[in-house]
């Protein structure tokens, strides 16, 4: 018999099967909970969630995975980096400080909120500044001794490296990273000496950062950070973890004195597993081979990841391979359970979170030496796949018979865009710097019960396109009320803004329970693209042809981008991504045209995603960037001059990609950028943009409502290197999360304080 293998998760979700988690946040935050229960209702979850993993039999359970809001902002907290505004003085950081940096408050805007890396979740930004790192509260270690004296488990406590840490902060010189690594590093050690003297195994020391390519000055820091900690921490098993793509040079890191090291097998495109075979394995380290994917949510194929294990295990001894899934867990749902309403053949092709614990333990078992012991299991996966690659809605005619067609299509307009302008100028007749909102308005909880009502079969269509009918007309009266420029109809009828699209496209399903984290409480259930993506029949025009009706005004017709809803879909895994695009891409050309016939000659089509697709690696942002812009354009190109598209993006770092922002040919672009306002800013001093363009002027993800002096600040910052002529001026992003009353404060000020521009002469 083999040599048992041992198996690891990097780390569980948090929202629980229900979203517990963001249940608890919300009823803290709104006072319906004190301190004290909400910290024991968490723990409560926290427990829950460390005995399903204990239960599924997983060897090595990550600690301190867990997180009242976001794991880089406890990094940020425990280390005590609390921007100067929060007026921290000291010592472990209150609930009230630590979600005022996440959400702000009255007197404080909130941290920077961006993407995790090329995934849907987000972090908050630390901010370094002239602070001097101290360890204000040790969590790791609480987070360990918790899981053991409730559990009885030895857990392998989880925090996030050094050198992501500080590539992932703003507010320092990068060119000083390794005198700002010297300030942090005996905050580290000590944090980690704690750890060693608790008795604890193994510590995971997350380093994506590493996955983006490294320089010879950035191998250099790593060498100095970690030969710094294993200097002071000898003894102690440090398992250096990345994810989400392929380490170049691997030998970088196996240089490095750490015991173990975390590789993805899954969206390596192979170069992990040819760094092995080239480099073989030192006799020294663990290698923790993830090999699960820990951000889809289909069922592994058993066979092929045995194939791999076996191949491994010609260069890592069974003795020091330990297999686990490819990244933290949180990227994908808790359970398939509860999905009742799934077709058979569909379900059982589809593996979340305690699924793929249970792969695991299955594929180390099995590859340990007990395939006859789980022959059954092993050949049920295998015809379970079999049965949904089967499936006839995967390889439909039409559909690739439209994507072959599609290389004959134009993607560009009828026009350039400078005489576009001029057209659509002579059309439109708007004034200097007009108004606008990204779309979505407040989803209250009678718009939710409505909603929920329908679904179940409660209220008929009729009523509820009745129900619809009436939130548009109040909120085109509320829009002209404050003096908007473009309306919107409010997106009352859609829960999610690619949900919405996905149940009326063929080729998609939807989950009851698949929720994920993005960011906060926020949570979203991705719809799921199973199959051949194609139109049906029109999505959008009902709505926002009856929100035009109603008012002399522009109303933009919503559309959801093709990259978006990619990007924010769970994917079939048997296509590629770009080609997955193409598909997406024809069936909104198709709803983009309905609507200009109908005609809404105002379109706007949101891409807040297309950042977040970016490759890690600096060579692979061409080709992404190339078939993202040209699905953006086929969907796009179709209508006429006069016609107006608008696109929004927000979250995310845009200054690298001005150049592919202004490719995407849009008349018009919103861009968030309330919380980094000017770093994007600065973009436009030093790169030529020359649309029609909308910086957020204010933060709605905060209930925060800024004043009219700080909007016209916002705009004026901005007006010292963009045109009058091209600048919009709206929120930075949609709505829905929002309440009537802040909103309507907000916006009455956003409308002031482009009205103070203008009157002023300012521009």
């Amino acid at each position: 018999m083999a040599d048992k293998i041992i198996t690891s998760s990097l780390g569980y979700p948090r929202i629980g099967r229900n979203r517990e988690w963001k249940k608890l946040l919300e009823a803290f935050w709104g006072g319906k909970i004190n301190e004290e229960d909400f910290r024991t209702e968490m723990a409560g979850l926290q427990l829950q969630h460390l005995k399903t993993q204990q239960e599924a039999g997983i060897t090595l359970i990550p600690v301190n995975d867990f997180t009242f809001y976001d794991h880089v902002l406890d990094t940020a907290a425990m280390f005590g980096i609390i921007p100067p505004r929060y007026g921290y003085d000291g010592g472990e950081v209150s609930l009230d400080l630590y979600f005022a940096m996440a959400r702000g408050n009255t007197e404080a805007t909130a941290c920077e909120m961006t993407k995790w890396f090329n995934t849907n979740y987000h972090y908050i930004v630390p901010e370094i500044g002239n602070q001097t790192p101290r360890l204000t509260a040790n969590k790791p270690l609480a987070a360990y001794r918790f899981a053991k004296e409730q559990a009885g488990i030895e857990g392998k406590p989880v925090i996030t490296g050094l050198y992501t840490f500080l590539k992932l902060s703003k507010g320092y010189p990068a060119a000083e990273i390794a005198q700002v690594a010297e300030r942090f590093l005996p905050v580290y050690v000590q944090l980690l000496q704690e750890l060693q003297q608790e008795g604890v195994a193994w510590v995971q020391i997350d380093e994506p950062a590493v996955v983006t390519g490294l320089t010879i000055e950035e191998r250099a820091l790593l060498e100095s950070i970690y030969s710094r900690i294993a200097a002071e921490v000898p003894g102690l098993q440090l398992l250096l973890q990345t994810y989400f793509e392929a380490v170049e040079p691997l030998e970088a890191l196996l240089k490095l004195p750490v015991q173990g090291i975390g590789l993805d097998f899954v969206h390596d495109g192979g170069d992990n597993l040819e760094s092995v075979r080239r480099l073989g394995w030192p006799e020294d380290k663990w290698l923790f081979a993830g090999i699960i994917d820990g951000r889809n949510i289909w069922r592994s194929d058993a066979d092929a990841k045995l194939e791999l294990v076996s191949e491994l295990s010609t260069h890592v001894p069974a003795s020091r391979l330990i297999l686990q899934p490819s990244c933290s867990l949180l990227h994908v749902p808790v359970s398939v359970q509860g999905e009742d309403r799934l077709k058979s053949t569909v379900k059982n092709a589809i593996a979340f979170a305690d699924e793929k614990l249970a792969e695991l333990s299955l594929i180390a078992a099995a590859a340990g030496g007990e395939q006859d012991t789980y022959a059954a299991a092993l050949a049920e996966s295998r015809e379970a796949l079999a049965r949904f690659r089967a499936l006839p809605e995967r390889g439909r005619r039409d559909v690739a018979e439209q994507v072959r067609a599609l290389e004959q299509l134009p993607d560009s307009r009828s026009l350039p865009y400078a005489e576009r302008l001029k057209v659509q100028r002579e059309k439109w007749q708007l004034p200097l710097l007009p108004t606008t909102t990204i779309g979505s308005f407040p989803q209250t909880a009678e718009v939710r019960q409505a909603r929920l009502k329908w679904r179940k079969g409660v209220w008929n269509q009729e009523r509820y396109d009745g129900f619809v009918r009436e939130q548009i007309e109040g909120a085109i009266a509320f829009q002209e009320e404050l003096g908007l420029d473009v309306l919107v109809h409010g997106e009352f009828e859609r829960a999610d803004m690619v949900e919405f699209f996905g149940e009326k496209l063929d080729g998609y399903l939807f989950t009851k329970g698949g929720w994920v984290q993005s960011y906060g409480s926020r949570c979203v259930k991705p719809p799921v693209i199973y199959a051949d993506v194609a139109f049906i029949e029109p999505m959008t025009v009902k709505e926002s042809v009856y929100a035009q009706s109603l008012t002399k005004l522009p109303v933009k017709g919503m559309l959801t981008g093709p990259v978006t809803i990619l990007n924010w879909s769970f994917v079939r895994d048997d296509l590629s991504r770009e080609e997955v695009a193409k598909q997406i891409a024809l069936a909104l050309r198709q709803e983009v045209q309905a609507l200009e016939q109908a005609g809404i000659e105002m379109i706007q089509v949101d891409e807040p995603a297309i950042r977040e697709g970016l490759p890690l690696k600096a060579e692979d942002h061409e080709h992404y960037l190339n078939w993202a812009v040209r699905s953006f354009r086929i969907a796009t190109n179709p209508v006429k001059a006069t016609t107006q598209i608008h696109t929004h993006m927000c979250y995310s770092d845009f200054n690298d990609m001005i150049g592919s922002i202004s490719a995407m040919d849009a008349d018009v672009i919103s861009i968030e950028t309330s919380r980094s306002h000017g770093e994007l800013i600065v973009s436009f001093e030093e790169q030529e943009y020359d649309k029609g363009i909308g910086l957020g002027v204010y933060d709605i993800h905060s209930p925060r409502v800024p004043d009219v002096t700080e909007m016209t600040v916002s705009i004026e910052r901005a007006l010292r290197v963009l045109d009058a002529e091209q600048f919009w001026i709206n929120p930075d992003c949609g709505l829905k999360t929002r309440g009537w009353e802040e909103t309507g404060a907000a916006l009455r000020n956003m409308v002031q304080a482009a009205e103070i521009i203008r009157k002023e002469a300012r521009v």
